[in-house]
């Protein structure tokens, strides 16, 4: 399950949290991973960790810019020729009221967790295409995808989006042997969450354990979901074990969601 050296992942937004997980998972499959994003630093440095042979840092990956996905798509397609997995993990998230989201706000979290989703995708698939059979399409939506929480409905909106278009090209793909899921991870251990806790501290006063604690509530088992525990439903979903596997919405999170 774990062989994956025919494979080239290309991973958006891998320098950090559940994307960095998830190349190095990838990588330690024995795959060439191009890690994407829009920052060259963290970028850098993983591919310097992994070792430029089965590595490649594409910096200046912005998937709100057509142009900039195709820049980035050839660089990778220069070093290691066609993709064969995608993993679309790049994200943001915003937290608002539904009366306090803007609509620049409400436009810029659908351009990035919804339409960048499609752009990457769209301009990925040709490769995917010729290769056909054993290729993967792997999309990191969210439990904000499966069901509704406060004060994020533009990014509950942009997550539904994902899982409906996940379901739509799984079906479209389904006999040319190329797979297209989705993993759904609840509260998770990494920088965003980290950002948005700080954030909701400073505007509301309230400790940062506090709202720790109000985030892990949502999980029966009481804590946050480790990047690595997506990372392996990846490295399942890029096997050949899981060829009849498509259109899923796969729910990690601890039992939030059943």
């Amino acid at each position: 399950m774990k062989d994956l050296k025919r494979h080239h992942c290309f991973v958006t937004g891998a320098g950090s949290g559940i994307g960095l997980a998830i190349a190095r998972a990838l990588f330690a499959a024995g795959a060439k991973v191009s890690l994407a994003g829009r920052r060259s630093g963290p970028l850098d440095e993983l591919a310097d960790e992994l070792g430029g042979e089965r590595s490649l840092a594409v910096a200046d990956f912005d998937i709100t810019d057509p142009d900039a996905i195709g820049r980035g798509l050839a660089k990778a397609r220069a070093k290691f020729g066609p993709v064969s997995l995608l993993v679309n993990n790049a994200g943001q998230a915003q937290s608002a009221s539904f009366e306090k989201t803007s609509r620049q706000m409400w436009n810029d979290i659908i351009a990035v967790d919804l339409t960048g989703v499609f752009d990457v995708t769209q301009a990925a698939l040709p490769d995917l295409r010729a290769l056909g059979e054993g290729a993967r399409i792997i999309n990191i939506a969210s439990t904000a995808g499966l069901k509704g929480y406060g004060y994020v409905s533009a990014y509950c909106a942009a997550k539904h989006g994902v899982i409906g278009m996940t379901r739509a090209l799984a079906l479209e793909l389904a006999t040319t042997g190329i797979t297209v899921n989705a993993i759904c991870p609840g509260f998770t251990d990494t920088p965003m969450v980290a950002q948005s806790i700080a954030l909701v501290a400073a505007k509301t006063g309230r400790s940062k354990d506090e709202i720790l604690a109000q985030y892990t509530s949502v999980n029966p088992q009481g804590r946050l979901i480790d990047p690595a525990e997506i990372a392996e439903a990846v490295l399942y979903l890029a096997s050949p074990a899981s060829g009849s596997v498509t259109g899923q919405a796969i729910t990690i999170a601890g039992g939030e969601i059943m």
